[in-house]
């Protein structure tokens, strides 16, 4: 809980100090600084690939695995690296979540969505 609380803080002093909004970048009009808040319920699983993956993190995450792009733009954004989010490990979410259609084999950076 602790984990969760601390990713939530960080999130939220990042956006105030300089989160900037794209309006035709990967995730539409918003930044993936901003869209990772969303994200918040994934902080443990983010961050521990034998960590369960709460129900709220899956939902958030089957939104965002419609746009593959948008994702690893949420996953690599300086918020997620701020929060302490292993790109590695976050990127096996979509799996931990039992997506069938998830966007298998997305190069994501140096990572490829499994």
């Amino acid at each position: 809980m602790a984990s969760s609380m601390n990713f939530l803080c960080i999130l939220g002093m990042i956006l105030l100090v300089g989160a900037v909004v794209d309006g035709a970048g990967e995730c539409g009009r918003s930044s993936p600084d901003n869209e990772a808040m969303k994200l918040a319920p994934c902080a443990g699983a983010a961050q521990d690939a034998n960590s369960a993956v709460p129900g709220g993190c899956c939902s958030q995450i089957k939104r965002f695995s419609q746009n593959p792009k948008c994702l690893c733009a949420i996953l690599l954004s300086d918020t997620a690296k701020a929060s302490g989010v292993q790109p590695e490990v976050a990127l096996t979410i979509p799996k931990r979540c039992n997506f069938a259609n998830r966007p298998v084999g997305y190069k994501c950076g140096p990572y490829t969505l499994p």
